[in-house]
């Protein structure tokens, strides 16, 4: 395994990783309010199809971004006002915006567009560019950091970098802020923070409005920086394994952020298994090698989804005592 090898398996490991990343922080920010959120695909998704329509509409990337952001706080929004203002059942909820959105993304990019569901590739103008103050090739003639630091840290775009600073930020804004404390407090006790006089549909509702705008970016990220355009179902199940790693992650940025390295390890090792031979195996069938990241989720949760301790009021509706 040589060291180009290695810088090629962590460039794709960062990349698939981006929207679990994104997405997990979304559905952390909302599950510490005391919001189940089983949506996390379908808003994606809902993002990704409004990146994918807005980019081709108006050829302009700040534009697409916006668009995104604006459609997934708008169903980060419907999810809390069925939920935190009318005490509805949030996994029905949750499932309910999986359900639309993945018919709905479908019938209306067929409606604009007439491609089946899918819409025209977005312009070079509107696609996320590598950015950075160094480029891999300033390293390419160093041993080791040249390939595995250049080659795999280096040419990425935007979001991926802003997703990784985003996990700091988020730990910090939870464990080092009044806000995260109160937040946190929320899905602990809303009994008690309702007694302190601060308004608990207030902090969810923060909270969900946070949690749509890093599923915007999530879905954005998948038709600006991964793919030319918005295919139905893109999200792929995504969603469910960002929830998976939150779980995993017991709940904790950091934590969650290491599952979500996993799953995009094992999604870039699948891309680079399909059609390879390895001694004593063979031909790696592709359908197994696809299955892998599906398989861990389906594991981690099953052998953790039991461990890990939930906020207490995780999933209670909060009526305010008179």
């Amino acid at each position: 395994m040589d060291d180009v090898f290695i810088g090629a398996v962590l460039a794709s490991t960062l990349r698939m990783a981006t929207p679990l990343i994104l997405c997990a922080l979304a559905g952390l920010l909302s599950e510490r309010s005391g919001v189940i959120d089983i949506g996390l695909e379908g808003k994606m998704l809902m993002a990704a199809c409004a990146a994918g329509s807005a980019g081709v509409a108006f050829g302009s990337l700040p534009v697409a971004l916006a668009v995104a952001i604006v459609v997934a706080t708008a169903m980060s929004l419907l999810h809390g006002a069925a939920c935190v203002s009318q005490r509805g059942d949030q996994v029905v909820s949750g499932v309910a915006i999986n359900i639309i959105a993945a018919g709905l993304t479908v019938v209306l990019a067929t409606a604009w567009f007439k491609q089946g569901g899918q819409t025209p590739p977005v312009g070079d103008a509107v696609r996320l560019s590598a950015w950075g103050a160094f480029k891999p090739e300033q390293l390419a003639t160093v041993p080791v950091l040249g390939p595995i630091v250049g080659g795999g840290l280096m040419g990425h775009n935007a979001l991926v970098y802003l997703a990784l600073a985003l996990v700091p930020a988020v730990w910090w804004l939870l464990y080092r802020t009044r806000f995260g404390l109160r937040l946190r407090a929320v899905g602990e006790n809303p009994a008690m923070v309702d007694a302190a006089g601060v308004s608990v549909k207030g902090l969810r509702y923060i909270a969900l409005t946070l949690n749509g705008v890093l599923c915007g970016l999530a879905g954005a990220y998948l038709v600006l920086g991964l793919n030319a355009s918005f295919v139905p179902h893109m999200t792929a199940g995504r969603g469910f394994m960002a929830l998976a790693a939150m779980i995993f992650g017991k709940w904790h940025p950091l934590r969650a952020f290491w599952a979500c390295l996993l799953f995009g390890f094992l999604d870039a090792v699948a891309i680079r298994l399909q059609g390879v031979s390895l001694p004593y195996v063979g031909e790696v069938p592709v359908q197994g090698v696809q299955a892998l990241p599906y398989l861990m989720t389906v594991i981690l949760l099953a052998g953790f989804i039991g461990r890990a301790t939930a906020p207490r009021a995780l999933g209670l509706p909060y009526l305010k005592e008179r």
